[in-house]
């Protein structure tokens, strides 16, 4: 081999993402040996490596090397020489570091270890937007390509990049970094050629990856997808997942039938058989809880991807005995939330400071007009807020907005509020450094999401984002919910009732099952995200059944009860009654 081409290539480095700490800014997160092994075991045994010639390897975001060494050490010997290893990655630290531990463990090996952008080359490789496109060919496409790409969202980068990015690869929202590099991986593996790459697992239940779900399933053959949510393989708040898959020559639309779907979570449940680590625990049959040497317990699934056959659907874990299960909610199923009204987030203000605190009597002029009590995660419990055991978590919000006449809203007039205006003046400053508000119109002192003034007054369901356990409570006070909340008011006056039957399913233990079931994103220990695309989702029996009847008469007594003994009670009954109205009891739940 040329030595031109053998080596580690480190030119100037530059800072890409803008002011900010390079580890965070970059999404560093290196492998460990014992998952880099995992992958590169998944690829080897799925590759048909070329019989003749070069074998052409690739990490896009090599770092220390750890995956190119796992995949290549577990490569025939005889082929050795044939191997021509490439690598990329923008920090040249990295680069020196890969290279000198590649070479010593394989000197017979062609490397090339260079300080370079893989998303600036793969979009050099065609100067069309559309990165399907047909004609974003890589020259010399790679046979194998191993990968765990940085997470870090695009607006780390700064606008202009992240601008570029989400317009080459047609994506759109709040886009992590390892989204285009996902797709650019398809642009330079060969037909029939493997790629195994680390992910989070975000891009498969989020609005966001909508799009890389879409292309993902049009760019690639998938073959299996592992998901290792909390099982805390990274020294950081990352829940991994792999994806392996096989190059193609032209888009085509896959089969989410054809895909095998692994999923491993911690659970509480008693385990029926010990493994090593994590990677041997995967290897149990579906349906297992096994434990670990760190005490761990962990619920094994194996089955098929489902997406709802949509191509941008959500993706779950599809089983005989899940998807039998959610067939029969479905024949009990109504309708959903949905038909409630829409869900929204709470208030932001992007000033908290100033617009929200404990202490408004405290203050020097004495206490302002305009203050609203204000939600926040501090009163979240199930059916009935709970007072905030601190008085620094009492809080009340500077509320300048007014509906008006046509139902919409508007921004108060400061010289009606006296107190109000003198305060706010005070911190005129601040308010208007937000700059992106008063470039929409607005008048300085606003909240950036004020919601309908009009609305609050209204009964409504408020829950937090992130909960183990699903927390949802009625709030009959007319108080504001803040932005770490979401809430739910009823759009028919004469549909109040599916408020109440809402709070009682939502509060359920089914919904807990049902949500695992049908959606199962959950993060660390256990938590839950109970955001708008999943509540919207979640189901209503039929309000004339008399079973719900019974429910929604319960749910009012328990909020009326709370807290008391009588209470707990009341709630135990009631999840009883919400297993029975889906036509399921407990013990049936095969989660």
């Amino acid at each position: 081999m040329s030595s031109s081409t053998d080596l580690a290539i480190l030119p100037a480095n530059t800072r890409r993402y803008g002011d900010v700490d390079q580890q965070k800014s970059a999404g560093v997160i290196y492998t460990p040996a014992d998952f880099a092994a995992f992958v590169a075991d998944q690829m080897v045994s799925l590759a048909e490596l070329p019989a003749q010639g070069e074998i052409r390897v690739l990490d896009p975001a090599v770092g220390d090397g750890a995956l190119l060494e796992a995949l290549i050490m577990r490569m025939p010997t005889d082929i050795l020489n044939r191997i021509r290893v490439v690598g990329y990655d923008t920090d040249p630290g990295a680069v020196a570091r890969a290279y000198v531990r590649l070479r010593k463990v394989f000197p017979e090996v062609s490397l090339l270890i260079e300080e370079k952008d893989f998303l600036d080359h793969v979009l050099s490789l065609s100067g069309g937007t559309n990165l399907s496109s047909s004609a974003a060919q890589a020259p010399m496409p790679f046979d194998l390509v191993i990968a765990n790409p940085p997470y870090v969202r695009t607006q780390i980068m700064g606008g202009e990049q992240a601008q570029q990015l989400a317009q080459r690869f047609g994506l759109t929202g709040r886009v992590d970094l390892y989204y285009p590099f996902l797709l650019g991986i398809s642009q330079v593996l060969t037909e029939g050629g493997v790629a195994g790459v680390i992910t989070s697992n975000r891009f498969m239940t989020t609005k966001s990856g909508q799009a890389v779900r879409r292309a993902l399933l049009s760019q690639f053959k998938i073959d299996h997808v592992w998901d290792f949510g909390d099982t805390k393989l990274f020294d950081a708040a990352v829940l991994p997942a792999v994806l392996l898959a096989r190059g193609i020559k032209a888009p085509s639309d896959q089969s989410v039938g054809e895909i095998t779907f692994s999923t491993i979570y911690e659970s509480k449940e008693n385990a029926l058989i010990h493994a090593s680590d994590v990677f041997e625990a995967l290897a149990m049959s579906d349906n297992t809880i096994v434990s670990t040497p760190d005490g761990r317990n962990f619920s094994v699934r194996h089955g098929l991807l489902e997406n709802g056959d949509h191509a941008e659907g959500v993706w779950r874990i599809s089983t005989e005995t899940g998807d039998q299960w959610l067939a029969t909610v479905s024949e009990n199923t109504w309708n959903t939330f949905r038909r409630i009204g829409k869900i929204r987030v709470g208030v932001k203000s992007t000033a908290d400071k100033v617009f929200v605190r404990s202490d408004w009597s405290d203050l020097p002029g004495g206490r302002p007009e305009l203050l609203r009590p204000l939600i926040t995660r501090h009163c979240a419990r199930q059916f009935k807020a709970r007072v905030p055991s601190q008085a620094k978590h009492m809080k009340e919000i500077m509320y300048p907005h007014e509906a008006t006449s046509g139902g919409g809203r508007k921004a108060v007039d400061l010289s009606l509020y006296p107190l109000a205006a003198r305060y706010l003046k005070g911190h005129r400053d601040v308010l208007e450094a937000r700059s992106y508000l008063i470039k929409a119109g607005r008048a300085w002192y606003e909240l950036w999401v004020p919601q309908d003034p009009a609305a609050w007054s209204s009964p409504k369901i408020v829950f937090p984002d992130i909960s183990e356990k699903p927390t949802f409570w009625m709030d009959t006070e007319g108080g504001i919910v803040n932005g770490e909340c979401y809430w739910i008011q009823c759009e028919r006056e004469d549909e109040n009732d599916l408020l109440w039957l809402a709070l009682a399913v939502a509060n359920s233990t089914f919904i807990e099952s049902f949500y695992d079931h049908r959606f199962n994103n959950k993060l660390y220990a256990g938590r839950r995200r109970f955001i708008t695309q999943y509540v919207e989702q979640f189901p209503l029996p039929d309000p004339a059944r008399k079973e719900t009847q019974a429910i929604i008469a319960l749910a009012k007594a328990i909020h009326a009860e709370l807290p008391s003994s009588a209470a707990d009670q009341m709630i135990s009954e009631l999840n009883a009654l919400v297993w029975q109205v889906f036509g399921l009891n407990v013990e049936e739940d095969p989660a």
